[in-house]
């Protein structure tokens, strides 16, 4: 499967910027995902890519095809880009059983009757619902639609799946199974995929790239570890899951790292990363944090657990220490009274 390159794609919708001079390539059997909260541009941006959308200004291209270029007047349609797309609301025909709604991309290709038959069989097996040819889609499940879309995204072969928020109707058990189904799917069939989500554990657990975006601006382009861990920016530290931020003095720590000190941590806490300061401001997260009962002097500074949730695998603490509210994990149940609170080495990160 070919690569997809996207440079300095523009959009602006009158007076508001959708996109902003973004530029990223999806690399070959791929699975990348935009992730970001609704209006950050990753629709406008898969849109583009798709030729449901115009940009304003860039180039994309797949392989050795340029999709669309703005300065010479290149933008190929939709059906010329020959790739597969699963859209939000599914979009499959009411009227047309499960074999006449895979077989209709085919039909329109004027594919032989012979072998649009075959080809459809084979891809209905492929998302296991050969079984369910003869039916129509209000016969089916949210998660048997869903895979009938995907069954007609991918039946003529496209070069890349684009995928927009295909598992937002359905609900949170079926929702964690298909994202797992396709996953697999996915990497059985070696595609180049780009994915669109504003959830934040479907990025985590399916994705081998992230592009977080706001603002029609990438914020922050990596691995999902590299993602959740270094997020780099005060905004996608928040948006990838709970968060807690620190504004101190910054100086020079062990190894070319740094230490960070505010009035509540006066001892500083250990960052890995090198920081010029004189200021700076870290993010810690909630499972990161080691809180302990009772209270031990010399052990960390001392807090006051002010709540706590019971969440089922961990409990999670609202704990004050000084004028600073921290949220923390921990496996440990824990009385609301004093504890010590520890912020290890090197689990902190800073951001801009």
């Amino acid at each position: 499967m070919p690569d997809i390159t996207v440079a300095g794609l523009s959009k602006a919708f009158g007076q508001e910027r959708a996109l902003n001079d973004i530029s990223f390539t999806v690399h070959d059997k791929e699975f990348l995902t935009l992730l970001g909260p609704s209006g950050c541009g990753k629709t406008t941006t898969l849109m583009s890519i798709a030729g449901f959308q115009r940009p304003d200004e860039g180039t994309i291209t797949c392989g050795d095809r340029v999709f669309f270029d703005q300065a010479s007047k290149v933008d190929l349609t939709a059906q010329d880009r020959n790739l597969g797309i699963v859209f939000q609301s599914y979009a499959i025909w009411p009227h047309l059983t499960v074999f006449g709604n895979v077989a209709f991309p085919l039909r329109i290709r004027k594919v032989t009757k012979d072998s649009l038959r075959r080809r459809v069989l084979e891809t209905l097996e492929l998302v296991e619902m050969a079984g369910y040819a003869g039916r129509y889609p209000h016969e089916l499940s949210g998660g048997q639609q869903q895979r009938v879309a995907l069954a007609r995204a991918l039946v003529y072969a496209p070069a890349v799946l684009l995928l927009d928020e295909p598992f937002s109707n359905l609900d949170a058990k079926l929702r964690e199974r298909a994202r797992d189904w396709l996953k697999e799917l996915q990497h059985t069939l070696g595609l180049t995929t780009v994915f669109v989500t504003h959830d934040q554990d479907e990025a985590l657990s399916m994705s081998d790239r992230i592009l977080v975006m706001n603002g029609g601006q990438i914020l922050r382009d990596g691995t999902p570890e590299e993602v959740y861990r270094q997020p780099q920016r005060h905004f996608v530290a928040e948006f990838l899951g709970q968060c807690n931020f620190l504004t101190g003095v910054v100086s020079a720590g062990p190894d070319g790292g740094a230490v960070l000190r505010t009035a509540e941590f006066s001892d500083g806490i250990v960052v890995s990363e090198h920081q010029a300061g004189p200021s700076g401001t870290i993010a810690i997260r909630p499972e990161d944090i080691q809180i302990s009962q009772p209270s031990t002097p010399g052990s960390g500074p001392a807090g006051t657990v002010l709540d706590a949730s019971y969440l089922g695998d961990y409990y999670q603490y609202r704990v004050a220490v000084g004028t600073v509210e921290l949220l923390v994990r921990s496996q440990r149940p824990l009385a609301r009274a004093a504890v010590s609170v520890h912020i290890p080495p090197g689990v902190a990160t800073f951001v801009k």
